[in-house]
């Protein structure tokens, strides 16, 4: 064989083995991948790949997109980029029990009905064509689930909206939550209508609102959540305390001074205080709640505070925490996920007891290491930072903001249960009787483990402590929190790991320190510049105001001045055009330090490959050209 054909044949075999490797690693490598980023961003999670090992039966999820549409978008289609090949991760590690399918919805198209049928909406955009943007799950017995709009600004739930819609659709009966509040927010019998907690709420579990003279728990409720309740009677403390001892989940929400229970706002005027504690189940288990409320300094929220002028300055008030995350238990899944603040207002302190034997207490949440009560009647009003400050006496230790509860319980009611509260209807009072009689019978003693989280304050749930007005972005972990206890309450703790995943889009830490370090010295030189200014003209309408030699002075003002007082005006003078001309470099400075990094980077990514290549050109030229040594 010539050296042609062999060369030839040695071509035609290497393409055929390529092509093959190809679509063998088409099938034995899909979804494998190397993941460098920081957060881990195209790697599931334990949470997730549990989920799709439990799936029982096939899950069909059809992605629906208006690719024409979006290409308009840069947010939107470089989030529906992440939505597919997170899609197709999914159905590479499901082994087959996940099925994707993509849909572009194009108008009056079979596409669009579909679409349409599963109630994903159509939003409208700049043209004539709507954009659809969602997912529509589906199990083997039709059950239908919908992320009906994935919208760019909530990438950092993506996994775990997904993976929870996979869940519910393997395990069709969503957990049961049953809601006594006193907070308007919370008692919306739509949940449109309420919190944008609730609404979260609402789409994880079937909620079940109970009214204020409720008297009975229903059986199959998995979670209780007690937010901020209005005042029970004893035979409703019974009722709480009979479901828990049974092994029931319990979240309270309970907080000295809750201003959103009064006013609808958490900056309102209302100067009545607002209440709620643990009452004599927080004795039984031995936590209760602090008759004070708390502030602290280290933790101060900058907050909008009317000056004595009128108007509005953001203050770091102690009153309002932003609590990090060092603050909180890094062990518990409740809290070890949590990566931003969670906000409070004015919340109280758990004082912890003696719990009853075998009940384990865990720290959640506390406060930084030096805070301070303030008398909740006082918090409950419009207190000033200053005001708070002048009240504020150091405690030596961290105060517990949040806690869970876990064991096997004692009674709050070691005698017999309490009469129940007959209504004056002698038919109510009938059906009343005989709905206490269906009860199951009186227990001091748990039968079960129980689980029960508290959390010192009400008011951080409300939208203002955390959701964006107008934006609907959650820059904090209120609801995180709350929706990880539900999670973790009625048995999906797992899921909890998914709410607070690093975000795909990452701000430039150092261009954004540039930039501060920039803006704080541009408006320092601003404010010498605005108070010299200001002495200047001061100084000057003082020298105008001078009393002149004659009513029949029209001319040049500074005529009758001294000359050590034009000196001094001439002084000032130059001393403002002085500043505005540092004022001027100041500006043109401001964006040097951030060009010259973009120019290095553009530097490093254009140059940096080629540079690359040559370097290692030139190491295998410069090794072939040595000589090799003789063989002895």
């Amino acid at each position: 064989m010539n050296t042609r054909r062999y060369l030839i044949l040695s071509t035609l075999l290497a393409g055929a083995i390529l092509l093959a490797g190809n679509i063998a690693a088409q099938k034995l490598l899909a979804g494998a991948r190397i993941d460098f980023t920081e957060g881990g961003l195209y790697t599931l999670s334990d949470a997730t790949r549990t989920t799709l090992a439990d799936i029982s039966e096939p899950v069909d999820l059809v992605f629906v997109y208006s690719r024409r549409v979006g290409q308009d978008y840069p947010a939107v289609q470089a989030h529906a980029a992440r939505v597919r090949e997170l899609l197709a991760t999914y159905e590479a590690a499901s082994k087959g029990r996940i099925r994707v399918r993509e849909i572009d919805p194009a108008p009056f198209s079979e596409a669009e009905d579909e679409a349409l049928a599963a109630a994903i909406p159509a939003v409208p955009a700049g043209g004539n064509d709507p954009l659809y943007f969602g997912v529509i799950g589906r199990n083997t017995i039709d059950d239908v689930r919908i992320l009906p709009f994935l919208a760019p600004e909530q990438e950092l739930t993506l996994e775990y909206d997904l993976t929870r819609m996979i869940s519910r659709l393997n395990h069709p009966e969503p957990p049961r939550v049953a809601i006594l509040s006193s907070l308007p927010g919370m008692l919306a019998p739509d949940p449109a209508g309420g919190y944008v907690l609730l609404q979260d709420i609402a789409r994880s579990f079937e909620i079940d609102l109970l009214p204020e003279d409720f008297g009975a728990l229903a059986e199959d409720v998995d979670v209780l959540l007690v937010a901020h309740p209005p005042p029970l009677s004893s035979r409703q403390e019974w009722l709480i305390d009979q479901y828990l001892l049974r092994g029931g989940r319990a979240l309270f929400l309970v907080d000295p001074a809750a201003k959103t229970a009064v006013t609808g706002d958490v900056f309102g005027t209302s100067n009545e205080l607002a209440r709620s504690s643990l009452g004599r189940l927080g004795r039984a288990w031995g936590v209760e709640l602090a008759p004070d409320a708390v502030a602290d300094v280290a933790f101060a929220l900058p907050v909008p505070v009317e000056t004595e002028r009128g108007t509005l300055e953001e203050m770091a008030h102690p009153l309002f925490l932003g609590v990090p995350a060092l603050a909180m238990s890094r062990e518990d899944p409740i809290t070890a996920d949590l990566m931003r603040v969670v906000n409070f207002g004015a919340p109280g302190a758990l004082v912890v007891g003696t719990p009853p034997q075998g009940v384990t207490l865990t720290l959640l949440i506390t406060t930084g290491p030096s805070p301070s009560f303030i008398n909740a009647g006082e918090a409950a009003r419009e207190m000033s930072p200053a005001d708070v400050l002048r009240n504020y006496q150091s405690l030596p230790d961290p105060l517990p903001l949040a806690m869970r509860i876990s064991g096997v319980l004692v009674s709050a009611f070691p005698g017999s249960a309490p009469a129940i509260d007959e209504p004056r209807d002698p038919a109510t009072a009938e059906a009343a009787r005989a709905a206490a009689a269906a009860l199951p019978p009186h227990i001091r003693s748990g039968e079960r483990s129980a689980e029960i989280i508290v959390i010192a304050d009400a008011d951080f749930i409300a939208d203002e402590f955390y959701i964006v007005d107008g934006g609907g972005a959650a820059v904090a972990d209120n609801g995180a929190l709350v929706l990880n206890a539900l999670d973790a309450l009625a048995g999906g703790g797992e899921l909890s790991r998914l709410r607070s995943r690093a975000p795909a889009l990452r701000p430039m830490t150092r261009i954004n320190g540039m930039r501060s370090e920039a803006e704080e010295q541009y408006f320092r030189q601003q404010s010498e510049l605005e108070t010299r200014l200001a002495a200047a003209q001061a100084r000057l309408a003082e020298l105008q105001e001078a009393p002149t030699g004659g009513d029949f002075f029209s001319g040049d003002p500074e005529a009758e001045l001294s000359d050590d007082e034009r000196t001094e005006l001439a002084s000032l003078r130059q001393d403002t055009l002085a500043l505005r001309a540092r004022l001027r470099e100041t500006e043109r400075d401001y964006r040097r330090g951030i060009d010259q990094l973009e120019g290095s980077l553009k530097a490093i990514n254009i140059w940096g490959g080629p540079v690359l290549v040559a370097l290692a050109g030139l190491i295998v030229w410069q090794r072939q050209r040595r000589p090799r040594k003789a063989a002895p």
